[in-house]
């Protein structure tokens, strides 16, 4: 004798259907108006059309039979959500720890731009850089240094970064002198 064969995955979504139709407001809509209809008429109706007397054997049995499948239905359908959560839990870590490591990447990129930045020369600092050179040069040939016009704020702040950097660099700190040339101190 041969049992019947069947497709788990087909049972199982059938199973899953009749789980999810019986947690709706719909189901117990329906059982209610079935369960009093069945009372109604068996306590109602004239007494060779009733089907099931005053204890309600029979509805008592219906019920017992629904429960008995719709418990195990219920337990199917419950661990194939548990399976699909789990899954999904899985395939959900698996993403976070790309995107973690996709994150860690872009940052270390980022701090590598940061210090091949820090290393490029600047417009303000060029401007600086020549305006040095050319009140050096100036110095060197005698002749006064004309102090550049129209320098901007940022350059102005870039020519004293650089000069703070020479000095530092050196040790010998550049001063300004009041017509705005740099000049080494005394003694240098």
């Amino acid at each position: 004798m041969r049992l019947p064969r069947f497709d788990p995955e087909a049972f199982g979504r059938w199973s899953e259907a009749i789980a999810r139709f019986m947690g709706t407001a719909r189901f117990l809509v329906y059982m209610t108006v079935v369960i009093i209809l069945w009372i109604a008429w068996n306590t109602l109706a004239p007494s060779g059309w009733r089907f099931d007397p005053y204890t309600f054997t029979f509805l008592t049995l219906v019920l017992s039979l629904q429960a008995s499948y719709a418990a195990p239905l219920i337990l199917l359908a419950q661990n194939r959500q548990s399976d699909r959560d789990r899954l999904a839990l899985e395939e959900d870590r698996r993403r976070a720890a790309m995107q973690k490591a996709d994150t860690e990447y872009l940052a270390r990129e980022i701090a590598s731009l940061r210090i091949a930045l820090g290393e490029v020369a600047t417009r303000d600092f060029l401007r600086g850089e020549l305006n040095r050179l050319g009140e050096e040069l100036a110095e060197t040939l005698g002749e006064p240094s004309p102090r550049p016009t129209g320098t901007s704020k940022a350059g102005r702040k870039a020519q004293r970064r650089l000069a703070s950097q020479e000095a530092f660099s050196t040790g010998t700190p550049r001063r300004a002198a009041p017509d705005g040339r740099k000049h080494k101190p005394p003694g240098a």
